[in-house]
């Protein structure tokens, strides 16, 4: 029986794991942020769920790890001469998938039913969940005031400082149908090198999934998002360092206490202060041979600690 897991993910450095672990033929379920969704010109786009998608079908952008491969961009042209809102890059591809959502959306379907249709249209054996049917939006509280998740890190390019984080929505959410599920039936969660901040604590703030985490006895494995105290990408570094916590996988542990049994840092960085299991390895993901070589560690990682 091949190994379950149930990884809880954010956009491209979650979905590159996730690829990672679709290649090996693992039984995976992913668990995706859905905080930053947002509606933007009449569309329901769900940035982190499109990512995953677009990486577990092989059509990700090679250069940017989100969108699509040799995405085409007439809409935009055309939108930006009419003077429309042009901050939000929308594809000619891309924009096919958000108005197939949408359209969907309009007519009573769930997030998690379109999602697993999209999934079967293009051939992805993996199981792919938004963390909830219902809304939960990220909203970033900073020195220019509160901002929608997309205006902060889209159209502000993640500059304004950031105060505090709230997940508006989250406290009435519930799981996705089969979230619970496949966390209780997983032979190890892995918490994906997403940002902790903006990517998986939305999914932890849905009461339901962090009580399910809690309450696994599968261990619990997160792989550090930071390398050498960098973010390999996105603002995970500043963003603790304006929430005054240091840029550490001492600090990632801590996030993720008491539910942790394991990290997986980078090779040659310093590891967390205090007992908590620690496995090395080279956590960079370049490409799918990257991908499933991190994707063995976790698995092996979670092996170790279930013995």
């Amino acid at each position: 029986m091949s190994t379950r897991v149930a990884l809880l993910c954010g956009g491209v450095g979650g979905a590159k794991l996730a690829r990672g672990l679709h290649l090996l033929n693992v039984e995976l379920t992913v668990i995706v942020n859905t905080g930053d969704d947002f509606e933007h010109l009449g569309f329901l786009i769900c940035p982190d769920i499109d990512t995953v998608l677009y990486t577990l079908s092989g059509q990700a952008s090679r250069a940017q790890g989100r969108g699509r491969e040799d995405e085409r961009w007439s809409f935009m042209r055309v939108l930006r001469s009419l003077g429309g809102e042009d901050w939000f890059q929308l594809g000619d591809g891309d924009l096919a998938l958000h108005t197939y959502r949408t359209e969907r959306s309009r007519h009573g379907a769930r997030l998690s039913e379109i999602t697993a249709a999209v999934c079967r249209a293009w051939q992805i054996q993996s199981t792919v969940l938004p963390m909830s049917d219902e809304p939960v939006r990220t909203m970033v509280h900073t020195d220019e005031g509160v901002l929608p998740f997309q205006r902060y890190f889209v159209a502000g390019r993640c500059e304004p400082r950031t105060q505090a984080i709230r997940f508006a929505g989250a406290d009435t959410a519930r799981p996705a149908r089969g979230v619970d599920e496949a966390i209780a039936r997983a032979d190890v969660v892995v918490i994906a090198p997403s940002n902790p901040y903006l990517s998986i604590d939305p999914i932890l703030s849905v009461p339901g999934i962090r009580t399910a985490v809690d309450a696994t006895r599968a261990p619990v494995i997160a792989v550090s998002p930071l390398i050498a105290g960098k973010a390999v990408k996105g603002p995970t570094d500043k963003l603790m360092r304006e929430l005054g916590v240091e840029a550490s996988h001492d600090a990632i542990a801590t996030h993720y206490a008491p539910c942790l049994d394991g990290l997986l840092i980078h090779q040659g960085d310093a590891g967390p202060r205090g007992d908590l299991p620690v496995r090395i390895g080279d956590t960079l993901m370049r490409d799918d041979e990257d991908r499933m070589r991190v994707a063995r560690e976790v698995l092996v990682f979670g092996e170790e600690l279930a013995r």
